[in-house]
């Protein structure tokens, strides 16, 4: 397998996250035209109206554990350790940050929201694990 395989899914994360800032700007715009926020109030970011919360949530959640999906894939390709699972694993990490981030800034149901945010944490998981293993 090529090793750069794992820039994929690190590319596809990266493109969600681009696609939660321009949904934050379109649903603060609506707020703004509604009358429930007022321009300034994104100067320092301290209130956050009802139509843009869930996706500002979201926005920060991209920062949190993702942060540990891009050191992992790029530890296991500089260490050689890029194989099928690995890069497997990513996309399955990816996918479920999709369907998690669909679910945060829709319904926000956390009877849905919990399973896909379990299922990327434990392939993260398993990508370390296989990094570790690599390592050995």
């Amino acid at each position: 397998m090529n090793p750069t395989a794992i820039f994929w899914p690190m590319n596809f994360h990266v493109l969600l996250v681009f696609g939660i800032y321009v949904l934050i700007s379109v649903r603060r715009k609506k707020a703004i035209a509604a009358g429930s926020a007022r321009a300034s109030q994104f100067r320092e970011n301290q209130v956050e109206p009802p139509e843009s919360l869930f996706v500002r949530n979201n926005l920060n959640n991209q920062f949190e554990l993702p942060i540990l999906f891009h050191i992992g894939c790029l530890a296991l390709f500089l260490t050689g350790n890029v194989g099928f699972v690995a890069v497997a694993l990513a996309w399955v990490f990816t996918l479920s940050r999709y369907v998690h981030s669909y679910i945060h800034v829709t319904s926000n149901r956390i009877r849905y929201r919990q399973p896909a945010f379990i299922l990327g944490f434990l392939a993260l998981g398993l990508m370390w694990l296989v990094l570790a293993l690599g390592l050995l």
